[in-house]
């Protein structure tokens, strides 16, 4: 029995054109997955003036005892990290933008887009969208404490700053969280609890 089945199987043609599947098209794909950051300068710019206005802001007396010359400095850092975070980076690494907009009656809109597109052809990747969320989140709370010291220590030269700094970080990150959450009207829950659920991922 054993020897006509091996006889039968030795007449089976193989036919060696037989198509074979090839992912080539997923090369590319399965390459942007394993890439951590495609977006480099971006990110660098995300952190460099908003970390870089805290700095600033901490050691600025050592470099220049001149106060006008901190504040126009850190105010310009401040300023440059609004415009980079709400124009470039937000839709570069996060694939989100929020703006103004005046229509033909003069009344004024916000805004509030994001980007869709599927898992595979995200313009972002994880690391990216970490980073994005960490520096946006984290940053206003830094400065919610320089508010608290400055004032308990009565700095009061300096409250317009950091009122200036908690202002413009926190427009963008409201901005972005109505992005996120597609511009829902009643935020403030959503909101909560989309920011504990960022922080809690972001540091794992």
């Amino acid at each position: 029995m054993a020897i006509v089945i091996a006889e039968r199987m030795k007449q089976v043609p193989v036919d060696d054109t037989e198509d074979v599947s090839l992912d080539i098209g997923n090369e590319e794909e399965l390459a942007l997955r394993k890439a951590k950051i495609r977006h480099p300068l971006a990110t660098f710019f995300h952190l460099f003036f908003r970390i870089g206005a805290i700095v600033a802001y901490l050691f600025c007396d050592w470099f220049s005892k001149s106060f006008v010359t901190c504040f126009v400095t850190i105010l310009l850092l401040l300023s440059f990290d609004f415009w980079s975070v709400k124009n470039v980076t937000g839709r570069l690494l996060v694939g989100l933008r929020w703006w103004n907009q005046i229509d033909e009656d003069g009344k004024s809109h916000w805004i509030f887009e994001a980007k869709k597109v599927s898992h595979c052809n995200s313009t972002s990747t994880e690391v990216e969208a970490r980073i994005f969320w960490l520096g946006l989140i984290i940053c206003p709370m830094i400065w919610t404490v320089f508010f608290f010291s400055t004032l308990f220590s009565l700095k009061l030269k300096w409250l317009a700053l950091v009122i200036a700094g908690i202002s413009l970080q926190s427009a963008n990150l409201y901005g972005y969280i109505h992005c996120k959450t597609g511009g829902q009207q009643n935020v403030g829950r959503t909101a909560s609890r989309f920011l504990s659920q960022q922080l809690f991922q972001r540091t794992l």
